[in-house]
């Protein structure tokens, strides 16, 4: 039996893809990526890409299986204290 994900390519989604695969509006995915509360995505040239694996592991950060459960470490698309603020984000303070 070939290990998991072995016969999976590894495939990088664009914004809107990877936007989709999360259940996310591109707009949304965009704010995550200036904030910094996204997952990791890679430059390309000047593409911004996602791996799968990395919108997967991402998206399991913020499992629960409560309303109990502590929350997950999922944070909302907008500035958090504490954060330094991202290269490029003329919005920072």
């Amino acid at each position: 039996m070939a290990p998991k994900g072995a016969s999976e390519p590894h495939r990088f989604l664009r914004t809107p893809e990877a936007a989709r695969f999360l259940g996310l509006s591109d707009r949304t995915l965009e704010k995550h990526r200036t904030y910094g509360t996204g997952p990791a995505y890679r430059k390309l040239g000047g593409r911004v890409v996602y791996a799968l694996e990395d919108l997967r592991a991402w998206a399991d950060r913020g499992m629960v299986t409560s309303t109990s459960d502590p929350r997950g470490s999922v944070l909302p698309a907008k500035r958090q204290e504490g954060l330094p603020p991202v290269f490029g984000n003329r919005h920072a303070r």
